[in-house]
């Protein structure tokens, strides 16, 4: 790794040390700008997680606030704005409350954790404990607002106050910033106590953002864009600007252009088309974007070794829970063939409604449709159709989310059907390829079929590999080892059965053109060419049985030689 190199921001998320330590920075600072040009009073950005929404924001902290380092903006785009700068930087209080850790197991804890980060916020202007511009009475509220045990009523008013607090003190007004706003009730409904938390964000928001005269704007940020009725009830001030809007497209994500530049100033370009399969795709608004998290992350182990493939990052970052209940939800339906359809890279065209409470979230197929396309699942491409979107999975690494959850609910039936298992790999060890056909035809049946021309070959054929691996996983006193390097390569699956004098070799191939007799001699050819039964005969067994094994969609073809 060449040390001369500015380091990669992995998970930092405070703009000031980002620039201090002069960590490599994608320019969004042209943010800034935009909002003071075109920003409604409140505005609320909806992103997907990890696409920069809380960099931006503390981004905006820095530019704003009364008392910080203009030094830190030098050379970056909104530099370039003088009379905005001049106008506007380092002249406001700002406030700035992130709700992204008000998880409480309980509405009380919940109350508690959420006072723990206004007071935390309100100790950052400690100055106002002695100011002579606000009253004993204001300085007592003030003293109230640090306590990490306020109640509800103080907790419901607090950024409000704080907000009317600093403007007494300052003579300007307020700029109010609110990171992962809806975190809080995403955590109440899972943890049962939603209906109280909507009445405290509620009326929090109510008194901040609706009847604030203290307020110069607020921004806030979120994943979904929450109904409206639910917590921004007669806020005429609020504009929206989620991933369907055409303002701001470009500041959460890297574009294309701000990749290319990226990776080669690591010395990376010959990666970029990798990167791009699989972690461009996303289109917000009127752009074309990647996600920023994958990005670093594979720069980072990159520059670590040239020969690592690329990560799931995004997907390993917090739980994919509404793929997860999508998945489980399909039978034979219309949704279990869209799915397959989209798996296939093709486009399926959805009506979606931006907003939702979280308890309408799963309350039917067509409402998860709306939140896989909302939280970066799924993602737009062309042009709308009436009200109905055209949607797809953005890249390869959304694809391997929903490839693996379909994986894991088959392993799942399987794991049920103990029955089946044992005559399938009953019929394997006897050489009964015609009675392994029928019965893994039969499997293929139950679970979502790949007939992509997404991705490569490989990897349509390591979809089969699973479910193979899924089933054989349950034979517990059989030896089962996959990608195994043995004779002059590596074979797909070898099997060391129970009574050791019977072994068992499976190569599988995806027949693209839905010939599978050629796939099956395919198949065969490669495991004699490539010496596959070698290791087995080293190990003592006497009798290999060698298996092709063909897919194309939900089809297969078994062949045996011994």
């Amino acid at each position: 790794m060449d040390s001369t190199k500015k380091a990669l921001p992995i998970g930092t998320e405070d703009f000031e040390k980002l620039r201090k330590k002069n960590y490599y920075y994608v320019d969004k600072t042209g943010l800034i700008a935009e909002l003071l040009r075109g920003s409604g009073e409140v505005n609320l950005f909806t992103r997907p997680r990890r696409f920069g929404k809380s960099l931006n924001l503390s981004m905006l902290k820095c530019f704003f606030e009364i008392g910080g380092d203009p030094s830190i903006f030098e050379g970056l785009a909104i530099a370039q704005e003088t009379e905005l700068c001049e106008a506007h930087m380092g002249k406001y209080p700002v406030v700035s409350v992130s709700l992204k850790d008000v998880e409480g197991r309980d509405f009380h804890f919940a109350c508690r954790q959420a006072a723990a980060k206004i007071s935390v916020e309100a100790s950052r202007f400690d100055f106002l404990r002695g100011s002579q511009k606000l009253s004993g009475d204001e300085r007592e509220l003030y003293a109230s607002l640090l306590r990490r045990d306020m109640d509800q009523e103080t907790l419901s008013s607090s950024l409000w106050d704080l907000c009317r607090l600093l403007e007494k003190h300052y003579g300007q007004k307020v700029i109010l910033l609110i990171d992962e706003y809806d975190v809080p009730l995403q955590k109440a409904f899972y943890n049962g106590y939603y209906d109280e938390m909507i009445r405290l964000i509620r009326s929090m928001f109510s008194q901040a953002l609706k009847s604030n005269a203290s307020l110069a704007f607020a921004v806030l940020t979120g994943c979904l864009r929450v109904s409206k009725e639910s917590i921004f009830t007669g806020m005429n001030n609020l504009k929206v600007f989620s991933i369907a809007n055409l303002g701001f497209c470009e500041y959460f994500g890297f574009t294309d252009e701000e990749v290319r530049e990226l990776m080669g100033y690591y010395g990376l370009a010959d990666f970029h088309e990798k990167a791009r399969e699989w972690y461009d795709g996303y289109r917000f608004g009127g752009s074309d974007v990647y996600c920023p998290w994958d990005v670093v992350n594979y720069c980072y182990d990159l520059r670590m070794d040239p020969n690592v493939l690329p990560g799931n990052y995004w997907a390993n970052s917090s739980g994919n829970d509404v793929v997860q209940e999508f998945v489980k939800r399909l039978d034979a339906s219309v949704a279990a063939r869209e799915l397959e359809a989209l798996v296939a890279g093709d486009v399926v065209k959805k009506e979606i409604r931006q907003e939702l409470t979280y308890c309408e979230m799963y309350d039917s197929i067509d409402n998860i449709w709306s939140l896989l396309y909302m939280t970066g699942y799924l993602t737009k491409r062309g042009e709308p159709e009436g009200r109905k979107l055209p949607l797809v999975i953005p890249n390869m690494e959304i694809r391997d989310i929903f490839t693996t959850q379909i994986m894991d609910l088959f392993k799942e039936h399987v794991a049920e059907d103990g029955a089946m298992v044992r005559e399938f790999c009953g019929a394997l060890k006897d050489g009964d390829a015609q009675k392994a056909e029928e019965l893994f035809g039969a499997y293929l049946k139950k679970t979502v079929s790949i007939r992509d021309t997404f991705a490569q070959r490989s990897l349509k054929e390591n979809f089969y590999h699973g479910i193979l691996l899924g089933i054989l996983g349950f034979k517990g006193n059989w030896y089962v080892t996959s990608n195994y390097e043995t004779g002059d390569g590596y074979g797909d699956i070898l099997i060391e059965t129970e009574d050791d004098d019977t072994g068992i070799v499976i190569e599988v191939k995806y027949a693209h053109d839905g010939d599978l007799e050629k796939g099956v001699e395919l198949a065969l050819r490669q495991i004699e060419a490539q010496h596959y039964a070698q290791k087995l005969y080293d190990d003592g067994i006497r009798t290999v049985l060698r298996y092709g094994i063909a897919c194309y969609k939900k089809q297969c073809r078994v062949a045996l030689v011994r």
